[in-house]
């Protein structure tokens, strides 16, 4: 699935390999949890397929806060958290440290303290210390800073009755790079993917699922297995009554907003605005730019057509702006919404518990609701025990441990990568690494076939026409939005002009 000599035939090969086969499991959703437990399937040796009727992470796997974290504001939903806290910190760790440093890097986060603000610094000092202690201190002790320090740490918070900050560490990540890259592990356990067709029914033997009918653009086509799993997160419903007309609903959405700012700022750390007792808003350098965000407001329109408002820009530029100066509409080069699933039940959505429910239909068919970008292997494994229960099957093996495909400390790369190709601009070098580990080799090689791939896409930004060529060839792009939306950064940066969608185009049908 990933060998760079397939072109276009990827896709074909999957296509044929779905048509041809019955599966032990076949996966309907293509966000991370999908992905997730479809890794992990594979990693155990069952046959599995995995289909998504858009991209991969083209919804809400696409549209978070680009953190790998513990969940600071957790803490104050009372001592019941603290496992979950800790249970993120360990994945957090990990991704950060062993399994995807490429992707997933360390960011110190202040949260300021204004006067006549939610918290105090005593309470915020005692929050951040114990969030520290649940990472076992991993990134050193969380402490209060004055104003001053505060400032220097990030030169356009507003200073303002600014008290002081309390200072903790997280991660971040872009992460549609993390899906996809963790669906290519999926294809190297031996997992066929693919994306862009649609399930149009579900196939029974007598009451129970056994398969789904499957269409693209090519036609009509069945494939049958022993477990079907429904992670197609705010259309799980939609799926459930395909199952039984009679379901009654399960979860409720929230829709979560997003700005992209331009800034010629280099902030040290991120900030982590308190809105109220619960609610945050953040502030993260990102991409060379500014992200902000995000908004937390029950949703029940079409998933498909969710969208960053005039009036969602407007809170979120309020929001951030109760910390952060200089805000202008002028500087926004992008804006994003996805929707987060939650359990349904009473009570408004910022206080929603942020868990996953695992059930199963009339017809055995097993539904994967909510969960957290964080814990996203942990999730996978999960579901992989409930299809394992479904099967009759006992698992021993490890799970844990395993790397995604480019782990490596970006810096090792960039250098290696800024001496074999001396050429390319540091910027390149940096995104390369970052974005792709030790498989940038791939992206650059593609250079030796066609120098101009060496190019940049857009002059302001820091992707290359190889990495076009590359995620048609090895990572199921076939839109324009797949590769500049979430193979690339262009669209994110605000770069994604007509020329450049023109070509991007044309390479995807050459």
């Amino acid at each position: 699935m990933t060998d760079l000599s397939l072109g276009l035939t990827q896709r074909a090969r999957a296509r044929e390999e779905l048509q041809h086969g019955d599966f032990d499991v076949v996966v309907i959703g293509g966000g991370i949890l999908g992905i997730a437990t479809t890794w992990a399937a594979a990693r155990s040796g069952l046959r599995v397929a995995l289909v998504e009727s858009g991209d991969f992470a083209g919804a809400t796997s696409s549209a978070s806060s680009k953190l790998v974290h513990g969940g600071l504001r957790y803490l104050a939903m009372g001592p019941s958290a603290v496992p979950m806290v800790h249970e993120n910190h360990k994945e957090r760790r990990a991704l950060g440290d062993h399994l995807a440093p490429h992707l997933v890097r360390p960011l110190p986060f202040l949260v300021p303290v204004y006067k006549g603000g939610p918290h105090s610094r005593f309470v915020l000092g005692a929050g951040v210390t114990l969030y520290s202690a649940l990472s076992g201190f991993g990134d050193g002790m969380g402490k209060v800073l004055s104003a001053r320090r505060a400032v220097e740490w990030v030169p356009d918070l507003r200073a303002d009755g600014l008290r002081g900050a309390a200072m903790y560490y997280d991660h971040q990540m872009n992460d549609s790079r993390v899906a996809i890259t963790a669906a290519r592990a999926a294809a190297e356990a031996g997992a066929v993917l693919l994306n862009h067709i649609s399930v149009v029914g579900l196939r029974k033997t007598g009451a129970k699922v056994t398969g789904v009918d499957l269409k693209d653009s090519h036609g009509e086509f069945g494939v049958n297995a022993r477990v079907v799993v429904n992670a197609t997160g705010p259309w799980l419903d939609v799926l459930r009554r395909m199952e039984d007309p009679a379901a009654d609903p399960s979860i409720r959405l929230s829709k979560g907003s997003h700005l992209v700012m331009r800034t010629s700022t280099e902030w040290k750390a991120a900030l982590t605005i308190p809105v109220d007792d619960v609610r945050v808003s953040f502030a993260i350098p990102w991409e060379g730019h500014l992200l902000l965000g995000t908004t937390d407001e029950a949703y029940e329109g079409d998933p498909a057509a969710v969208s960053c408002t005039e009036a969602d820009v407007d809170q979120i530029m309020s929001e951030a702006g109760v910390a952060v100066t200089g805000l202008d509409k002028k500087n926004l080069a992008y804006t994003f919404a996805g929707l987060r699933v939650l359990p349904g039940g009473p009570g408004d959505t910022s206080h929603a518990k942020r868990e996953t429910v695992i059930t199963a239909g009339s017809g055995g068919m097993i539904s994967v609701a909510g969960g957290k970008w964080t814990t996203f292997r942990k999730i996978g494994a999960t579901v992989l025990a409930r299809v394992n229960s479904e099967l009759g099957r006992t698992f021993d093996g490890p799970l844990d441990g395993v790397a995604l495909p480019g782990s490596a400390q970006p810096d090792t790369v960039g250098s290696v990568l800024g001496h074999a190709w001396n050429a390319l601009p540091d910027d390149v070098v940096r995104h390369l690494a970052t974005h792709y580990g030790t498989t940038s080799h791939e992206v650059v090689a593609l250079g030796l076939e066609n120098p101009a791939l060496l190019e940049r896409v857009h002059p302001d930004g820091p992707d290359i026409w190889a990495q076009v060529e590359h995620a048609r060839r090895t990572e199921w792009a076939s839109e324009v939005d797949d590769v500049l939306r979430r193979r690339t950064t262009v669209m994110v940066r605000g770069l994604d002009s007509p020329e450049v969608r023109t070509r991007v185009s044309e390479l995807l049908a050459s």
